[in-house]
């Protein structure tokens, strides 16, 4: 989904890695070492500054986790799945998404909400949200974030790189979102109503069984 005209450039470069400090490496040298052969040696300093990315420091709040991960997955290219995987619509995983490059509007906001996860952010504040781009005049994801049950929403999107209130982003109408947990009709900017489990969208639960499988959830 999206706009294969709208293509911006890596800004990812290797003074960032460089900068980022000693990996803690939670990908294995073998999936390192794969992604290089396949990708490319800057494939491989993506990895490794995501990985860096997730070394978790307790005395970060969750506002600079949020603006680090919305920051890093920023800088990487925007490319339609006809153009990037030759399919309609595939949803990548976060290894798949670096060690390529780039992806659609679904691949940044499944990229920022495993981040967050892994960075210790409560996955019932996070929520993948389908909203209608009315510049675009089509359908686009986000990760939507709620610091309590009842609070407004901010918005982590790929097109406008800060975050923002839902109340402020007069541009975009949620349809629905969705995490680990659940599934919610969103006709507002808020929660929405609880319609039911998140296992009724059928790429969400095939794209959790990539990422367990490449993280080794479950072994």
């Amino acid at each position: 989904m999206g706009r294969s005209t709208m293509k911006r450039r890596v800004a990812v470069g290797a003074w960032l890695f460089l900068l980022l400090g000693p990996v803690a490496l939670g990908v294995d040298s073998a999936t390192l070492a794969s992604v290089e052969r396949k990708n490319g040696p800057d494939a491989r300093l993506r990895v490794e500054a995501w990985q860096r990315l997730l070394d978790n420091d307790p005395a970060r709040s969750e506002q600079d986790k949020l603006d680090a991960v919305n920051r890093f997955f920023n800088q990487l290219v925007f490319v339609s799945d006809a153009e990037h995987w030759g399919r309609e619509d595939y949803w990548a995983t976060p290894l798949e998404f670096l060690a390529t490059g780039g992806g659609d509007c679904e691949d940044f906001a499944v990229a920022k909400y495993f981040a967050l996860k892994a960075l210790g952010v409560p996955g019932d504040r996070l929520r993948m949200t389908y909203v209608k781009a009315i510049r675009l005049n089509e359908a686009h994801m986000v990760l939507t974030y709620y610091a309590t049950p009842s609070a407004e929403p901010v918005v982590l999107d790929n097109l406008v790189p800060d975050i923002r209130p839902a109340s402020s982003r007069k541009d975009l109408v949620p349809v629905y979102s969705f995490n680990g947990d659940g599934l919610w009709l969103a006709k507002a900017r808020g929660q929405g109503r609880f319609v039911g489990s998140p296992d009724r969208l059928s790429r969400w639960t095939e794209l959790q069984k990539r990422v367990d499988r490449e993280t080794g959830a479950g072994r």
